[in-house]
């Protein structure tokens, strides 16, 4: 089934010009934008006045005192400030969506597992209803860790609206089309696309086609930046310019409404007589953001061996330890390789960091059978895992000429925590019972002698 909506009635800035109407490219930088002429002051912040009878509102991203490089804010001038939308808060509950510390006592998270993807359901969900945690890592109430989810989503959220106080949300869509109609603005995003949709901004989502599956990792650490690129230099991996933020866009409203919170991990709603996405203009460089993974540019090795799959670090969220991620997010791509006397794909290992890997589409060049579009696998820190036999078996005898990995796109969202299961994931979701099997068939090659086998 298909399903198509209208598209949102927000009043949005005027379209710019070029392939990206609507969006403003950079990544972390200082924007400005205004959905009426004049809304937006000039040379000052906080006017005695602003045009319009507006209210001037800072949204702040990291703390008022964070190194200027690393200081993230923007000035929002909007009809009402957001404390008309706080009221009596209410606990509701989402039982699908889990936050950290969470350990289920009778599912282990010690071993390799893989799952087919999640069916969508007979009944309608919304963003919210539609979330389903598959792992947890870290301590939401340290902002440490994070958590990975599928979404499973069928039907647009209506008068209702979401923010999150724990975590910044990078979605990957694998399938259908997505709209998050957003206080900053409006974000459409498809397959082979991701957004990152900051703490503390309200939005809702709609469904522009349907049914949606895809994946989100919810980091509760420090914002996802781009990696350093050391001696690879200024260009290549991720550029600046092929990340897009919204131009101000907003709905003027009365109507019945609910505001959900996510906070410390538990869900509150309160009820609200408007709409919140109400920001008629702002300037800053706190903002969501969304990315074509198609320009994706990957670098590798190109006479033998292969470097550390860290060069396919699309963004990172970096910990207080340098070089040691609380959350990688890696993508592994279409891409030409060439190198000689070489095991091509990824080798076999144990690793500090755990690997939680999502299939976007395609044939992942380390699992040619069962890693399937929408499926997910878990490799835990320091458990063992790489090629299965058909894998090992091919790259071991192939001929080694120059050859294209086609059609292909996985990604993995790595990190220095253990990702502990729920028990959705461990009870519910389509787990491989078999997965294990796939390196059983192995083969003792050594027999004492010198020389290849």
């Amino acid at each position: 089934m298909t399903l198509q909506t209208a598209p949102s009635q927000m009043v949005q800035a005027p379209s710019l010009d070029g392939p990206h109407a609507g969006y403003m490219p950079g990544f972390g930088n200082d924007f400005e934008t205004e959905a009426l002429p004049g809304a937006l002051p000039q040379g000052m912040n906080s006017p005695q006045k602003c045009n319009y009878g507006l209210y001037g509102e800072q949204l702040s991203g990291t703390a008022f005192t964070a190194p200027s490089h690393q200081n993230e804010r923007t000035w929002c001038y909007r009809i009402r400030p957001s404390v008309k939308h706080s009221g009596r808060y209410a606990r509701i509950d989402l039982p699908y969506w889990k936050s950290a510390p969470h350990v289920v006592d009778d599912v282990t998270s010690l071993g390799q597992y893989r799952w087919d993807p999640l069916p969508h359901a007979d009944q309608p969900l919304t963003w919210l209803t539609g979330m389903r945690t598959m792992t947890t890592a870290g301590d939401v109430n340290t902002q440490v860790g994070m958590a990975s989810h599928v979404y499973l989503v069928t039907e647009s959220m209506k008068d209702a609206y979401f923010y999150s106080a724990d975590s910044e949300l990078l979605v990957v869509p694998q399938e259908g089309r997505l709209r998050f109609c957003t206080e900053l603005g409006i974000i459409d995003i498809e397959p082979k696309e991701i957004a990152i949709l900051p703490r503390g901004l309200v939005y809702r989502v709609e469904v522009l086609e349907g049914p949606c599956r895809g994946f989100v990792c919810e980091n509760y650490g420090q914002k996802f930046e781009l990696p350093g690129r050391g001696p690879i230099g200024a260009n290549c991996m991720a550029n600046r310019r092929d990340f897009k933020s919204p131009v101000a866009a907003f709905e003027d409203r009365e109507v019945p409404s609910t505001l959900t919170i996510k906070w410390c991990g538990q869900f509150h709603e309160t009820a609200i007589g408007h709409s919140p996405l109400d920001v008629v203009a702002w300037h800053g460089n706190y903002a969501p953001v969304k990315y074509d993974l198609r320009t994706y540019c990957p670098v590798g090795a190109i006479l033998f061996d292969h470097p550390d799959p860290s060069i396919f670090t699309v963004l990172t969220a970096p910990s207080g330890q340098a070089g040691t991620a609380n959350i990688d997010f890696v993508l592994f791509r279409e891409r030409w390789m060439v190198a000689e006397n070489t095991f091509r794909p990824p080798w076999y290992h144990k690793n500090v960091m755990s690997e939680l890997m999502g299939n976007i589409y395609g044939q992942y060049d380390a699992k040619p059978q069962g890693f399937i579009p929408g499926g997910m696998s878990l490799h835990n820190m320091m458990l063992p895992h790489g090629p299965d036999k058909n894998a090992f078996e091919g790259a071991s005898n192939a001929d080694l000429k120059a050859e294209k990995l086609d059609n292909t796109m996985s990604f993995m969202f790595e990190t220095r925590f253990p990702q502990h299961l729920t028990e959705f994931a461990g009870k519910e979701a389509p787990l491989q019972d078999d997965y294990i099997d796939c390196w059983d068939s192995l083969e003792k090659k050594f027999d004492g002698t010198p020389g290849m086998k």
